[in-house]
C-alpha cells in the first residue's frame, strides 16, 4: 500500500509538473502569435505607403528616359523604372492581404501572401541588381551620347535636330556645356562661324535669355555647371532610391513571411485522415 501510495504521490507530482510546463508553453504561444499578428498588420500598412513610394521611384526613371531619349537610345533603357511600377502593384495587394491575415486568419489568403512575397522578393532582387548594371553602363553610354551631340552641335539658330536637343538640355538642366561652359570655347570658332577673335557660348547657357547675347564677359548671367554631370547625378538619383527602396521591402518582406509562417503553423490544414485505406475497408 506504502508503494503503491508512493507511486500515485510521484504520479500526481509528474502531472502538475507537466500541466505546468504545458501552460507555459501554451502562454508563450499565444505571446508569439500575437507579436506575429500586430508585426504583420504594421507590415500590410507600410506595403500599402510603400507601393505609393515605389511608383513614384519608377515614374521618375521612366519619365527621366523620356524626356531625354535623344541620349537613352536603347528602347530598353526605362526596364528598370516599368520593374519598379510593377513590383508596386504587386506590393498593394500583399499589403492589404496582410492587414487583413492579421485581423483574420485565413488559410487561402495566407498562402496567397506567401506566393505575392515570393513574387516580389524575386522582382526586387532582379531590380536592385538591374539598377546597380545601369548605373555604371548608363553613365558610360550617355558620356558617349551626350559627347557627340554636343561636338555636332552647329549653333542656336540652327535647324539641326543635335543642335535643338543641345539647346532643350541645357535650358532643362540649367548647364553649359559637356563638363562645363569652357567646352564651348574649343569649337565656338570651327563650328559655329563665329570669328576668332570674339569667342562665344550658346545663348541657350544664359539664366535670361532675352538680356543674354552668350558673351564670356557676362559670366555672371550663364550657367557655369557641365550637363553631364548633372543628367548622371539624376540618374544615379533615381537608381540609388530604386535600390534602397528594394533593399529595405526586401527585408520587410522576409518579416512579413516569417510573421505569415508563424500564424499558418498555428492554424493547420483540415484533417484528411479519412482518406485513409481503413476508412473504406
Amino acid at each position: 500500500m506504502v508503494v503503491v501510495r508512493g507511486n500515485l504521490l510521484g504520479l500526481c507530482k509528474m502531472w502538475r509538473v507537466r500541466r505546468a510546463r504545458m501552460s507555459l508553453w501554451v502562454s508563450e504561444d499565444s505571446w508569439l502569435r500575437n507579436v506575429a499578428r500586430i508585426l504583420l498588420l504594421l507590415l500590410g500598412v507600410i506595403f500599402c505607403a510603400s507601393a505609393a513610394v515605389l511608383t513614384f521611384g519608377g515614374y521618375f526613371v521612366i519619365l527621366l528616359c523620356k524626356n531625354y531619349h535623344h541620349f537613352f537610345p536603347e528602347s530598353f533603357f526605362p526596364l528598370p523604372g516599368w520593374l519598379a511600377v510593377v513590383a508596386a502593384l504587386i506590393l498593394l495587394p500583399a499589403g492589404i492581404l496582410a492587414i487583413s491575415i492579421s485581423v483574420r486568419n485565413s488559410r487561402y489568403r495566407q498562402g496567397t501572401l506567401m506566393h505575392l512575397l515570393l513574387v516580389l522578393l524575386c522582382l526586387q532582387v532582379s531590380l536592385a541588381v538591374l539598377t546597380q548594371f545601369y548605373s555604371i553602363w548608363m553613365s558610360v553610354e550617355l558620356k558617349n551620347t551626350m559627347g557627340q551631340a554636343f561636338n555636332q552641335y552647329n549653333g542656336t539658330n540652327s535647324l539641326t535636330r543635335g543642335s535643338g536637343t543641345v539647346d532643350m538640355l541645357q535650358k532643362k538642366l540649367q548647364c553649359c556645356g559637356l563638363q562645363n561652359y569652357t567646352d564651348w570655347l574649343k569649337g565656338s570658332a570651327a563650328s559655329w562661324h563665329f570669328p576668332l577673335e570674339k569667342a562665344h557660348i550658346p545663348r541657350s547657357c544664359c539664366k535670361k535669355y532675352a538680356d543674354c547675347g552668350g558673351d564670356l564677359n557676362q559670366l555672371d548671367q550663364l550657367f557655369q555647371e557641365g550637363c553631364l554631370r548633372k543628367l548622371q547625378d539624376q540618374l544615379y538619383y533615381g537608381m540609388k532610391f530604386l535600390f534602397s527602396c528594394c533593399v529595405v521591402l526586401g527585408i520587410l518582406e522576409l518579416l512579413a513571411g516569417a510573421s505569415n509562417g508563424i500564424l499558418m503553423s498555428h492554424q493547420p490544414f483540415y484533417d484528411f485522415r479519412f482518406l485513409e485505406s481503413s476508412v473504406f475497408s
